[in-house]
């Protein structure tokens, strides 16, 4: 199979490329207006087993003529921004149906996107098929959607949201397009009504937390332009709002361009057009915090007896993989056709052509990682499962067991403590244990409808602290008090072992600076059939405050292992 690539060098075509690379049965063109550079970039992919062959192509110009030397088998078009296409928007689509050539593009744009089915009867007709917008929003959101409603009575609101990294690297007519749309009118349903919402002028906090992973800070969403609004709303016309995000970080520079926007939305300046320039430089320059993306996709409802329900579906990825989910439609439409299931004749949004369990497939290979939440949470459920949802269950019985239904403990510990005389004042205000080798510990848990207490004993001396779920920028962690100082830490279950890691803190509820924070080692794991633990703080100025190791078994009569029913009710869809 034949693949050309107009914009092959660029941001997202290079990501293509990448992801199709060792498809031996390809050849893949890589074309754009320099041939230079098309050639330049070929020669830096020598350990590709498909062909890779440069190429030049200019959009602009006369595409038959172009094109019909080629021949490819599909045109991908990865260059865009689309919403600058201008009237004659549609050409390389009547370029390929003229020339017999099946075509795909990464359109990011919703009114360029529903234009394309204007196409459909010649499309059809030509026996090719004709796919826009074939990236993130709206397929990817779209195959989320219907895994998520697929027993849902009544489908009320759709969100979504993409959080990329801010190490991910934005190409040009990313930038273009943002800058072109900005603070400027969009159309979306909300309120079970037709509405014009303002990109980059409305806002949306959410924590990406596929259950059991470390999951990304609290994001900060703003509405973008993108071909899931409209056609999310055609496909679930019953939902009476649909909202779709973005969450740029680091989170000043998105401010910033959200004041931009707003003087659009105000009509003080007409566009942020001018600015691309100056914003993508802002962009590739000025990066910092996590190297870690994400995706949300909620919908709420009811169910079939009619209660309430919002299910949201949750995808991390770690590093650079995180910029390859754009293109990965793309890969998995051309790896279906290559197994000979071509998509069908015709032009359209390609929400249809592709399920979750496509997706799934190309998530295995990479480090990125995906699951689903249920809200509300049975009240029953004990704390730690509601937080971790399905991963709940991956952890060992001696584990679930010490959180469900267990009121005391008991066990042996020892303690440490460091010599720094700050760390051991540390140590002394917040009522840790004092140093021994081995020492008898006991734990009571009393639960409450707002959280559990957890008093711990060594020996005489004891100490407590309140646990809870996390609301607002602590929403899916886990936040533990002590007196004034409250600690937002992430549960993750991996390997047989409970993480708990810290995340941010705060002081009678007004955040503190992370570079102040303790530093905290603890886990839960089972070794010999027992309970084991370890709790290490320390700080960057005193070194070691306190360590505490040991196991614990629930006292006689105190628990047993969550039934198989009440595990079941934990589970997610």
């Amino acid at each position: 199979m034949k693949i050309l690539i107009v914009g092959g060098y660029g941001s997202f075509g290079g990501r293509i490329v990448e992801l199709l690379e060792n498809e031996p049965r390809l050849t893949l063109i890589v074309a754009g207006r320099s041939l230079a550079r098309a050639d330049a970039y070929c020669k830096n992919r020598d350990r590709a087993v498909a062909g890779i062959v440069p190429a030049l192509f200019d959009r602009d110009g006369d595409i038959v003529e172009q094109l019909s030397p080629l021949r490819p088998d599909i045109l991908i078009d990865a260059s865009g921004p689309f919403q600058a296409y201008g009237e004659s928007r549609y050409r390389l689509i009547e370029a390929c149906i003229d020339q017999g050539v099946n075509y795909l593009d990464l359109a990011d744009g919703s009114d360029f996107v529903a234009g394309v089915s204007a196409f459909n009867e010649a499309a059809r007709t030509a026996g090719l098929f004709v796919l826009s917008g074939v990236s993130s929003f709206p397929v990817l959101t779209a195959a989320a959607v219907r895994r998520l409603s697929l027993d849902m009575a009544r489908v009320d609101s759709i969100r979504g949201g993409i959080a990329p990294s801010p190490f991910a690297g934005v190409g040009e007519n990313v930038i273009r397009a943002i800058s072109g749309y900005a603070g400027q009118p969009v159309k979306l349903v909300r309120n079970g009504r037709s509405a014009l919402g303002h990109p980059f002028t409305e806002q949306t906090r959410y924590t990406i937390a596929p259950p059991g992973r470390l999951p990304l800070r609290n994001t900060l969403f703003s509405l973008v332009d993108v071909p899931g609004l409209r056609a999310l709303s055609e496909l679930w016309p019953e939902a009476k709002t649909i909202w779709m995000g973005a969450g740029p970080r680091p989170e000043v520079l998105h401010r910033a361009l959200i004041g931009l926007a707003w003087l659009v939305r105000a009509r003080t300046v007409r566009s942020l057009s001018p600015l691309a320039p100056l914003m993508q430089l802002a962009t590739n320059r000025l990066r910092w915090g996590e190297h870690r993306g994400g995706i949300f996709v909620e919908v709420a409802g009811s169910d079939q007896t009619g209660v309430a329900v919002t299910r949201s579906w949750h995808l991390l990825a770690e590093g650079n993989d995180g910029p390859l989910i754009p293109s990965m439609a793309v890969e998995a439409l051309v790896g279906k056709a290559l197994h000979g299931h071509e998509a069908p004749p015709g032009a359209r949004a390609a929400v249809h052509d592709l399920e979750l369990e496509d997706y799934e497939a190309l998530f295995a290979s990479k480090t990125i990682y995906t699951g689903f939440r249920n809200e509300p949470v049975d009240l029953d459920t004990p704390l730690y499962a509601a937080l971790l949802g399905d991963a709940w269950l991956s952890l060992p019985d001696e584990i679930r067991a010490m959180h469900d239904g267990t009121t005391t403990a008991e066990g042996r510990a020892r303690v440490e403590r460091g010599g720094n005389i700050l760390g051991r004042l540390t140590a002394w205000l917040v009522g840790f244990p004092k140093p021994c080798a081995d020492i008898p510990i006991r734990v009571r848990f009393e639960t409450g409808e707002d959280g559990e207490t957890w008093t711990r004993t060594f020996g005489t001396h004891g100490f407590s602290s309140r646990q809870c779920a996390g609301r607002d920028r602590s929403q899916r962690l886990l936040c533990e008090r002590f007196g004034p100082l409250t600690f937002a830490m992430a549960l993750v279950a991996e390997d047989g072992r409970l993480t708990l890691t810290l995340r941010h803190w705060s002081i009678w509820g007004l955040p503190l600076p992370p570079w102040l924070c303790p530093r905290s080692t603890s886990y839960e794991t089972v070794e010999d059939g027992r309970f084991r633990f370890h709790v290490e703080i320390s700080h960057r100025f005193t070194g070691i405050i306190v360590r505490y190791r040991g196991w614990l078994e629930p006292s006689q009569g105190s628990s047993t292992v969550a039934s198989p029913a009440a595990l079941a009710s934990s589970r997610q869809p």
